[in-house]
């Protein structure tokens, strides 16, 4: 290979890599994207297990399973669902057992009230 053509092949993958570069700060550092009013159901699983989590504290205190099961239903279809796939993380990951009992006692609640009772 002879230098000139050596040398414009070390000028393209520099410029490529100085590309690169560019454009992973500016994506990473100068305007990275941010999530924005985003709906429930798009949570990680462990901040889903923190929402049932929150619903159930509420139901424990307000008694209303129709509101509980209004707020699931912003994590998926099925409320109960939602509620034991919580259950099951809370237990995988070592919640206390008072936020234990209060998902268990949600997820009877959930079950037991018909979808038509909750408007």
């Amino acid at each position: 290979m002879d230098p000139g053509r050596r040398r414009r092949w070390l000028v393209f993958l520099l410029s490529i890599l100085v590309g690169l570069a560019g454009g992973l700060y500016y994506g990473w550092e100068v305007r990275p994207v941010r999530y924005v009013d985003t709906t429930p159901d798009t949570l990680r699983q462990d901040y889903k297990t923190d929402f049932v989590l929150m619903v159930a504290e509420a139901w424990e205190a307000t008694g209303d399973v129709s509101l509980a099961r209004r707020y699931l239903a912003l994590l998926g279809e099925d409320p109960a669902a939602q509620v034991r796939q919580a259950l099951d993380y809370a237990v995988q990951v070592g919640y206390s057992p008072a936020d234990l009992h209060r998902l268990r006692t949600l997820l009877q609640a959930v079950q037991q009230a018909t979808p038509e009772a909750a408007p």
